[in-house]
């Protein structure tokens, strides 16, 4: 029950003026108007979840400011022009819509097993804890980047832990406009790259071979050419079959050094790496493509020579500057979310960033014997304290208990 409260017809009219004269005798002050925008996403995970996003705008608005300056004749009026600010606070609300794990057997989560180091290795890690943790039966596909993206958004696999942005940036959003494929978060974090690496020694010994532009220098195109190339500079490229492929070919056209290096693309990273590590034991020239989590780089004194800084209007054009430093992602198939929505929300507190990965390079140099699978099983056995964050405190349990009876994961390929 409202009270309802009546004035005199009178006493209003009195009261509305008075409010008026006064508000128009105030100076305008700044406001702050809170606009609420509901944004609904609808997101398969187990909870609803709701985040306040603070979003500064500006409004700019002009109070007219009358001084009047009195002179001798006459009264002479002059505006001034007043800018103030008024900060509206937008705050978005997403609501996540909880979906319940389906009831029956579980289906086989097959990954997508990208050809190189670190992309393996999170696959094992995150295979082991699907398989003894959550209890989902899992499998690989072995491929190149752009076969398995394919992959994952045709549903024949259903998770890749490595999607490295802008390397495939034209499929990624493509895919994500047609609703193919769903991101979760991030693996490793973000990571340099480039096709003109040299090492260090290298540079010591020829200290003005610093620049991409360089290479056009006849003493430096001599200093890389070999019995293959000729009288150009041998440039080991990216692997056959990755993004990269296309992007090196396109800043090697966009740099103007098509007439003094050429392009050797190995079949995958090992040929890569060996083809790295064996010109640094010989202390040989090398120039090639390499990034900050691939072994070599995480081991090795390497140099990256001088290229222009990276821009978009660059990128969409002609490459011809730098990497811009990759963002890593973690995709699903979104069908995924709906049949293993427990699995999802493990990969969405995923944390094996960069300096965990430095970690486990420097062991596996300490044990060159030991394969992708020793070397996860080793860091599970090791690292509790990080992966048990990101699993349920059941899904933990299930996992060390795993680890101490020394099983292996069941999908694991053999090697």
């Amino acid at each position: 029950m409202f009270t309802k409260y009546r004035l005199p017809a009178l006493a209003m009219v009195l009261a509305l003026v008075t409010v008026m004269a006064v508000l128009a005798c105030s100076p305008a002050q700044p406001q702050t108007v809170e606009v609420t925008r509901v944004v609904t996403e609808q997101v398969e995970v187990e909870r609803v979840v709701e985040v306040e996003k603070p979003v500064e705008v500006e409004v700019v608005k002009e109070v007219e400011k009358v001084v009047e300056v009195e002179k001798p004749v006459e009264v002479e009026k002059i505006v001034e022009v007043e800018k103030e600010v008024e900060v509206i606070k937008e705050v978005e609300v997403i609501k996540e819509v909880e979906v319940m794990a389906p009831e029956g057997p579980k289906e086989t989560i097959i990954f997508g097993d990208l050809n190189w180091s670190s992309a393996l290795l999170q696959n094992r890690i995150a295979q082991y804890i699907v398989e003894k943790g959550y209890g989902y039966p899992t499998d690989v596909k072995f491929g190149a980047t752009l076969p398995l993206f394919q992959g994952l958004k045709n549903g024949d696999t259903d998770i890749t832990m490595e999607i490295w942005l802008p390397n495939q940036n034209e499929a990624w959003n493509a895919a994500r406009e047609e609703g193919a494929v769903l991101s979760v978060g991030q693996s490793l974090g973000k990571d340099w790259q480039s096709a003109f690496v040299i090492p260090a020694y290298l540079q010591e010994q020829y200290p003005d071979l610093d620049s991409v532009e360089d290479l056009k220098d006849p003493q430096y195109k001599e200093l890389f050419a070999t019995a293959e190339t000729g009288d150009k500079a041998r440039l080991v490229s990216c692997i056959i079959g990755w993004a990269c492929e296309t992007v090196n070919a396109a800043q090697v056209e966009g740099y103007g050094l098509e007439d003094h290096v050429e392009i050797i693309n190995p079949g995958d990273g090992a040929a890569l790496n060996a083809d790295l590590y064996g010109a640094y034991e010989r202390e040989e020239p090398w120039l090639g493509y390499q990034w900050g989590t691939n072994d070599p780089a995480l081991i090795l004194d390497l140099v990256r020579l001088e290229e222009p800084a990276y821009s978009d209007s660059c990128w969409n054009s002609n490459k011809a500057c730098g990497y811009q430093d990759a963002t890593i992602l973690i995709a699903v198939n979104p069908n995924l979310p709906g049949e293993a929505p427990d699995v999802v929300e493990m990969l969405r507190n995923w944390d094996f960033n960069i300096e965990i990965y430095k970690s486990v390079a420097r062991w596996q140099g300490e044990n060159p014997d030991a394969d992708v699978k020793a070397t996860a099983l080793w860091w599970l056995n090791n690292n509790a304290d990080v992966w048990g964050g990101w699993v349920t405190d059941d899904a933990a349990a299930n996992i060390q208990a795993a680890l101490s009876a020394g099983e292996e994961a069941d999908g694991w390929p053999s090697e």
